[in-house]
């Protein structure tokens, strides 16, 4: 390693000293320094001085590039020196990438968890010092779509008997404007009992269109082996389902229907209401199923009659 010396002029001492603002003076010793720092190190890697004559020289020096580092004191703007024949190396920034990695997967991980572009860009601001701007976040969340494309087009290996789908609704900003938008999703249990998300599409509306062609696209990269198929009520999502899997059981889902009682009940029926359907949804065996549904449309009859109408209709399905 050469020894290095550093070489600080007067205007620079000058700022360091007596300027307005120590910031200031500390940016420009750090760039100072960390520039000298490069030239030595350019040095040393081609093994002579600028302009000397050396029969040990391996290189030339072909002037420099910029680079930004941001620190504790603000972002330097340093000179990294380029080589005629070679590659200029130095680990000078290798702290800095390190730890620019890591904040690029903090701010991803906080989109991901729900933060706003502005939040995140507030939060940096107050962490580092540096401001991140909306722009600058969503564009390094981008880095995630391929990532997300990737796993969402995985290929789909095994059986997996039992197929729950469903669509969650959630706000888009296109062109300006923001609208709700639709998306289909489903996870499989496969035949050693493991449960997986398969996969995910966005689309306008619950048509059978769309959920045809939502099947259509698991089974392309490899769904096999459905046996029972579990939603709600949708009907453009029932007709799809008997027509992608033709042979398998659709079962309506119980966590729809209990919902559906409950916001049918009377208030002061809901919690009863609800805990006898559950009771009949629970049975050991159909008999028994079979008894508490009679019992119930029994007692709810009068008092509410909308939701013994749904109960006894969905009986087959949701059981």
């Amino acid at each position: 390693m050469t020894q290095l010396q550093i070489t600080l002029d007067e205007q620079l001492l000058h700022q360091l000293f007596l300027g307005n603002s120590k910031e200031s003076g500390m940016n420009i010793l750090l760039e100072t320094i960390l520039n000298q720092v490069l030239k030595a190190q350019a040095g040393e890697q081609v093994s002579a001085e600028k302009y000397e004559r050396s029969e040990a020289r391996t290189d030339y020096r072909n002037g420099s590039y910029p680079r930004q580092l941001k620190t504790r004191v603000g972002t330097l703007s340093l000179n990294v020196p380029r080589l005629r024949n070679g590659h200029f190396s130095t680990d000078l920034f290798k702290r800095y990438q390190r730890s620019e990695q890591a904040l690029v997967l903090s701010l991803m991980e906080m989109v991901i968890n729900g933060v706003s572009t502005r939040r995140v860009s507030q939060i940096t601001e107050e962490l580092c010092g540096t401001d991140f701007s909306k722009t600058t976040v969503s564009d390094l969340c981008g880095q995630l779509d391929p990532v997300v494309k990737g796993w969402n087009n995985r290929p789909l290996r095994g059986n997996y008997p039992f197929l729950f789908v469903d669509a969650v609704y959630t706000k888009v900003r296109e062109n300006g404007r923001v609208r709700s938008c639709g998306v289909l999703i489903s996870y499989g249990i496969n035949d050693k009992g493991y449960r997986t998300i398969l996969g995910l599409k966005i689309d306008d509306s619950e048509s059978t269109d769309a959920w045809k062609n939502y099947f259509d696209w698991l089974k392309s990269r490899g769904l096999k082996g459905v046996d029972m198929v579990i939603s709600d009520d949708h009907g453009g999502l029932v007709s799809a389902v008997q027509k992608a899997f033709q042979g398998a059981t659709w079962q309506r889902c119980q966590a729809h229907f209990l919902r559906n009682v409950h916001d049918r009940l009377p208030k002061a029926l809901k919690s009863e209401g609800t805990e006898q359907v559950k009771a009949i949804l629970y049975a050991p065996n159909l008999e028994v199923a079979r008894t508490l549904l009679n019992a119930f449309l029994k007692d709810y009859q009068d008092k509410a009659p909308k939701v013994t109408e749904l109960v006894e209709d969905a009986f087959d399905d949701v059981t």
